[in-house]
This record gives structure tokens, sequence and C-alpha cells, in this order.
């Protein structure tokens, strides 16, 4: 059924009576002059109610804009849209009792609405920063969210150390950890240095690569390579009076280092995309990174790049990615909440074994297209089966 909305009046309307979003918002009936100044959407009907209505949760810059990955937005509306429903994108800020101040793209027109629009059947996380879920407004509207009994999926960041606690517990998955350890003075990691003799410093809470180190203890000296710059130190009391207040100011891990597989002389990692479907986690797309310049890390902002799963494709790898996948849903499902998605870096040592390194609430977007096409696609149907449309 057509549902109509005039931006000038800020009104929502359609030809027949019925009501829209999960707050059964009545709708006021339509005369061909409104239709003809408003937007118009093709929506499901289900008991008189129209929708799916999908509310994006994400959150503000540091000019008070609207943050996070507008492409993503943008990609969900289109194939919303083609199943006839609609989303929105909307911050913590915008949720008031029975009405969201939301923005609404309109492809056509490739352009977004300010609108005032009816609860959201289904809210989907992606606020871009961890900070910002640390807010009163936030977890307001996370209360809000559970108290009207709407499906709110992905409910936070995951923390490195966090997924590390989970998953060495966890007897599926607990074999592909390497032994971890949150950095809190001196003694404790100079231990796991000795004990390792090379391993790698990490944020707790970092993305994309950003303030990886390797340490190595080499038999006169101490080494220290980061992502662009190398460093010596006679022994460990120099190297940890160089850098004690950037590893004890925010939360760093240190992890025991693998000796990577390489191809052509180069280590690889997986990047694996999940999603709940029909009634289980399974994976949704695969893709391979390769570093260049460095081994620390394959992402690629900092060097790495995108070769096809299918040149390095086994069945030990097709076993061990779908066993990842489908038990750290579950897991995470069990202790965090629902994850809807999720993505798992892993990789493989020189002796053949398997290694996850983190599980992301948040994925950032696939360099391959056809997997960003294909988590377009399983979101949708999410959306649409959790919304119970």
């Amino acid at each position: 059924m057509k549902v109509y909305y005039d931006w000038a009046s800020r009104t929502w309307f359609s030809s027949s009576c019925c009501t829209l979003g999960s707050n059964h918002q009545p709708l006021s009936i339509y005369s061909p002059q409104a239709a003809r100044d408003s937007f118009s959407f093709s929506l499901s009907l289900q008991n008189g109610n129209a929708g799916p209505v999908i509310g994006i949760l994400t959150g503000k810059g540091k000019d008070q804009s609207i943050a996070g990955n507008g492409p993503l937005f943008k990609a969900l509306q289109k194939s919303i849209l083609q199943k006839s429903g609609v989303s929105y994108v909307f911050t913590p800020e915008d949720l008031k009792d029975n009405s969201v101040n939301g923005y609404i793209y309109i492809p056509r027109q490739d352009k977004w609405i300010e609108a005032r629009c009816p609860l959201p059947h289904l809210v989907y996380n992606r606020v871009p920063f961890r900070k910002l879920e640390k807010t009163e407004d936030f977890h307001k509207a996370s209360r809000f969210f559970n108290e009207h009994a709407i499906p709110f999926f992905n409910p936070g960041f995951l923390d490195k150390f966090g997924v590390y606690q989970l998953l060495k517990d966890h007897p599926p998955l607990k074999d592909y950890i390497p032994e971890t350890i949150l950095v809190t003075g001196p003694k404790a990691l100079k231990d796991f240095l000795s004990r390792y003799n090379n391993i790698y410093l990490k944020p707790a809470n970092g993305s994309k690569g950003k303030g990886i180190y390797q340490l190595i203890q080499l038999e006169k000296s101490i080494s220290l390579n980061g992502l662009h710059d190398s460093f010596s130190y006679a022994d460990y009391d120099h190297f940890w009076n160089q850098w004690d207040t950037q590893l004890t100011n925010k939360p760093y891990l240190a992890q025991k280092a693998i000796t990577p597989a390489k191809i052509e002389g180069k280590r690889f990692d997986f990047r694996i995309l999940a999603h709940f479907s029909g009634g289980s986690y399974s994976v949704s797309g695969i893709g391979i990174r390769q570093s260049q310049e460095q081994d620390i890390t394959t992402h690629i902002p900092n060097g790495g790049v995108m070769i096809p799963y299918e040149s390095v494709r086994t069945k030990e790898h097709d076993a061990f990615i779908h066993t990842a996948a489908s038990e750290a849903g579950n897991l995470l499902e069990k202790t965090k909440g629902f994850h809807g998605e999720y993505s798992i870096d892993a990789g493989l040592t020189d002796q053949g074994t398997y290694v996850i390194y983190e599980i992301n609430s948040k994925p950032m977007s696939f360099d391959e297209v056809w997997i960003e096409e294909k988590r377009i696609e399983e979101l949708t149907r999410l959306f649409i089966s959790l919304s119970g449309f």
C-alpha cells in the first residue's frame, strides 16, 4: 500500500485507514493535492499496520552533524524500499516517547529529508564511536527499546580483551586463541615477553590496525616495530621508560605472536562476514587480506591488498571458517545479546593451525563488491524477518 509523508506539515497519511510503525501511529487520509506535494513509499500491511519501519541508530560528530557509514545507510534504504519497507537514520537524542526525529534517504532524488517518524519495528545499532555508547542518551535509548519490545540488535562495541576471555572459555573456539593479557604494569608485561620472546601490543579498543606494535626480545636488546617505525632499546627497562605512558593511559593488550603462513613471502589473513540466517549463524562472505610492506597487519588502509578466497581455498579453511562463524554467533548471543551481523579477523600459522584475532560487532565495509552486496541482502532479509513482516 502507498504511504505518504508531507514534509511541510510533517504528517504521514495514506489512502485507507491504517497505522504506521511499532507504536501504531494512526495515518491521516490523504487528498490528491497533498499526495502531489509529498514523498511516497510502498509498504507492506500487517493487521492494519504499515511497515516494516527500520530504525538505523547512529551518532553525531563533533560538529553535531549526523555521523556514520553514509554509503551503507543509503544502500540499505534502497534495498528496504525494494522489499516494501522504509528506513530512517536517527541518534539517541532524536528519540521521543511516541516519535523519532529521523532522516530518510530518498534515492530518486539522492537526498536526505528530516522527518517526524513513527517508532521503528526494529533498530539496527550503527553508533560509530565507542564513547557515544557510554552516554546516558544511548543507555536511555537502549532501555526504551527493551521496554517497548522493539528488537535492538548488535547491542554495542566489543572489547578485544573481553572477547578473548569469552573465547578462551568456550571449548569449540579456545584452541584458536593466542594467549593474551591486559597490560597492567611493567612486571606482568616483562614476564609475558620473557615467556614468548615475540609478542604483539594492541589497543584494546582499537580498529584498522592502528596502534599495533610487535615487541621482540633479542639476545642483547629489545626491538619494537610499528607500522611505520621501529625502535631498539638496550633492555626492557629502557623500553618501559619510553612507553609506560602510552601503554597505561588507555587499555592495551599483549598477545603471543604467531609465525604466519605466507603466500609468496607475504602473510595473509581471513576476514569473515557472518549473519544470523534461517535460525542459525552462517558465513556471508570471506575476504583474504595480504600484507605488503610490513608483517604486523594486513589491513588495506595499512598497505594490505585483497586477494580472492578461491586462490587459497581448502576444505580445512572452509571447515574452520564455518565453525568459527557459527560458534562465535552462538557465543555472542548467549553472553552479549543478539548479534545479527559480525565479522571475524583470523589467521593461519606456518604450522597450519588457525588463529582468531578478534570479532567485530560493527564490521567496516568490505572492499569486495559482491560481499557488500550480499551484506545488504542479508541485513534486509533479517530486518524484515525480525520486524514481523
